[in-house]
């Protein structure tokens, strides 16, 4: 499995390296500007970005994505359905509820980060190897164990797991960990190196 992931991730590279990617918000960004600076018109930047909801209001380390959202996830419907039996269909819902169950309050670039934080523990040798086992391992999210992982996912959760396998794989930087500082109760993710943070979502090594 863990080999499946990796050869999945260079094929959807190789594949949209050309037509998609992000771009890193910058110090002085604006909205207007990234679009100019990448051929799109605003309204264009407005639409691959809907998790944006103040063109006004970004922030310096935001990740803007350069494409449609409609493109993209024709171009993930392709290379799941050619490179993707290895999941299969109930992996893929159950990976989509723990998105929605942990972050359906976050922006959509915050359920994608869940989603690879997941995929993240398959490849690594600390935690087990399938979506299954990760999740349902003992301890690891609290959804399990509240039963919010039973309900179904929406729309933007399974969207964003088509991201997290395809152009938006390391949005965490191979983060294994995440968890929202402002709430949790248990403070041991505090003396982990932070990769990145995205909406409530802090994401550690």
């Amino acid at each position: 499995m863990k080999k499946f992931i990796f050869l999945l991730t260079l094929l959807a590279a190789l594949c949209i390296a050309e037509t998609t990617f992000a771009y890193t918000v910058q110090k002085g960004d604006t909205m207007t500007n990234i679009a100019k600076e990448h051929g799109l018109t605003l309204e264009e930047l407005s639409k691959a970005n809907p998790q944006i909801t103040n063109l006004d209001k970004i922030y310096e380390g935001q990740h803007i994505q350069l494409h449609k959202k409609e493109q993209a996830l024709e171009q993930t419907k392709e290379i799941r359905s050619d490179n993707t039996n290895d999941l299969s269909e109930k992996e893929l819902d159950l990976l989509a509820r723990i998105v929605r169950a942990e972050a359906q309050t976050e922006p959509f670039e915050g359920k994608v980060a869940v989603a690879d934080v997941v995929l993240n523990r398959m490849e690594s040798k600390q935690f087990p190897d399938t979506i299954k086992e990760v999740i349902y391992e003992p301890g690891q999210f609290e959804p399990v164990a509240n039963g919010q992982i039973d309900k179904p996912a929406d729309e933007e959760s399974i969207e964003a797991v088509d991201a997290a396998l395809t152009d938006m794989r390391d949005i965490t930087e191979d983060s294994l960990f995440f968890y929202n500082p402002d709430i949790a109760t248990n403070r041991w993710l505090d003396t982990r190196q932070t990769a990145v943070v995205i909406g409530q979502h802090v994401f550690k090594h």
